[in-house]
Order: C-alpha cells, then structure tokens, then sequence
C-alpha cells in the first residue's frame, strides 16, 4: 500500500474514532439517566404489581374474563425495541425471542404491536399484521400511551381476537448485560406474575425481599363492587408493568450503546496506532533506501 493511501486509511480512521467518542459521550449520559429512571421506578412496579399477584389468588380474580385461558392459537405480541442502530446485538436479540415466542402459530393468527422501528420493519417485511405502532425516539417514556396500549389490548383480549398476549423486550441487568425476556400479560396468571415480579426485583441489595410481596393471597374488602374495580385495576396494572418494561428497554438500549461506541472507538483507535506504525516503518524504508542509492552513486561517481 502506498505512503499516501495509508496516510489517508489514517486520517478517515481518525475522523471515525471522533464520531464514536462523541456517540460514546452521549450514550453515557442518557445510559445515566435512563438506568436511574428504570431503577428507581423498580419499587413502584414491584409493589403495584404484587397488588395484582395477591388478587391473581383470589376465587373472583381467577374468574375474571381477563384470567380466562382459552384453547385458540390467535395471539398479540408487544414488542419493545428501538427506533436507531448502533447498539451492538440489543435488537438482533429481542427480535430472535420474539420469532421463538411466535413459533407455531400461523402468520394470519399473528398482532404486532411495536413499539420501535426496528421490531416493526422486521416483521412487517415477513408479512405480520402491524396493529399498531410506535416512534421509540424519544428518552422520555409517556406513561399515558403504555395505559392507552394496555386497555387496547385487554379490550382485544375480551373481544376475543386474541387468545393470548405476550411481550418481548430487553431486560436491564447491569451495563454490560441485557436480556432479551419474554413474559405473558394475558391470560393473568398468578405465576406468571410471579415471574415479572421475579425479573423485577434485584437478587441483591434493598429491594431483594420478595417473600413479602410474594406472600399468599389476602382477603380484600372491596368497593362498589369487585367487578367493577378489578376491570379499572387490571388494565391499569398491566399498563405499569409495560411501563416498567419500556424503562427497562430504554435502559438496555443506551447501554448496549454506548458500550458498542466504546468497542467501537478502542478498535479505531487500535486501527490508527497500526496503520501509524505501518506508515512510520514504510517511510523509514523509503528515506533509508533514498540514502543508500545516493551513497551508492557518490561512490560510483568517486570511481
């Protein structure tokens, strides 16, 4: 390779480490914020949803049209994944859960809600029906829509129009681990609340007791009436806990982010040291090879 096309593979290698070092900076501080939000919010999800865990024992809950199992194959998938790239194998991993979740069922038997471009182009180009969906722009997560998708989808539940409603997305473990997790928010089912509480909660530290938001059902006296209560509780509820997923989600996607830029600038600036080393020992070949063929007609000339 010639001095100046090494040069240049120097300069273009240069330019691209200041682009990651500055998505890197970037993805730093909204990894920040956004780990403190999920984190933070874990307390509030965890103990509204082991609100939902108690009732899920009770006789009334357990016949609830939103708990009742059905045989049908028809299913609903909330799939959380980003709008934007560069974030090393996050969506790559939520998006294979998601075909595992659907395996078995037929494409015609198949609702996507997405929230995310990425999960949306990928199953919209497979033929999947696209209920809905939406930007996953922005940091801020709206609470709102997360209760407005959840009533959307209860209310398809008890339409019947699907049998089952499942959500994929990725859950945040630390800055270097994100999960790609499946869990099931309809039917209701006392364990597989469970396992959203599980996921929720830390294995260490202040949050870890889940015995005591795990414990056995309570008898609750409720007013004006338990229908009437648990149709407004339930989907309120399971808006929480796709809010938490969100938060979740949020929080994995500037990590994988910014731990890819990382990689991603080391790697460059690796590049330019071995290119600069390769550009060095080529140009001290030249020089000293330039001197050896003006020594060598010196001498010529001297004869």
């Amino acid at each position: 390779m010639a001095l100046k096309d090494i040069k240049a593979k120097i300069s273009a290698t240069k330019r691209t480490h200041t682009v990651t070092r500055a998505m890197e900076a970037v993805s730093a501080v909204k990894m920040r914020n956004t780990q403190a939000a999920a984190l933070s919010g874990r307390p509030y999800a965890r103990s509204a949803l082991a609100i939902l865990t108690r009732l899920a024992g009770t006789e009334h809950v357990r016949r609830h049209p939103l708990a009742r199992h059905r045989d049908g194959a028809k299913i609903a998938l909330v799939l959380i994944t980003s709008d934007k790239g560069l974030a090393g194998a996050l969506n790559s991993g939520v998006l294979k859960r998601a075909v595992e979740a659907l395996e078995g069922h037929a494409i015609g038997d198949v609702g996507i809600y997405a929230y995310g471009k990425k999960g949306e182009e990928y199953f919209s180009r497979r033929g999947y029906t696209i209920v809905r969906s939406f930007e996953n722009k922005a940091d801020t997560v709206p609470l709102v829509l997360m209760q407005e998708l959840s009533r959307e989808v209860a209310d398809a539940f008890l339409h019947g129009e699907y049998d089952k409603v499942v959500t994929v997305y990725s859950h945040f473990k630390s800055t270097f681990e994100q999960t790609p997790t499946l869990r099931r928010l309809l039917p209701l089912s006392l364990p597989a609340l469970r396992d959203i509480v599980s996921g929720i909660t830390p294995t260490k530290g202040k949050w870890s007791d889940t015995e005591s938001l795990l414990a056995a059902p309570v008898a609750y006296e409720v007013e004006p009436s338990k229908s009437e209560v648990l149709d407004r509780l339930i989907p309120r509820l399971i808006g929480v806990s796709l809010y938490h997923m969100l938060l979740e989600a949020k929080a994995s996607e500037h990590s994988a982010r910014m731990v890819a830029m990382k990689n991603a600038s080391d790697k460059s600036r690796e590049i330019t040291r071995d290119l600069t080393r390769r550009y060095n020992k080529i140009r001290q070949a030249n020089i000293t090879r330039e001197v050896s063929e003006i020594i060598s007609g010196r001498e010529a000339l001297a004869t």
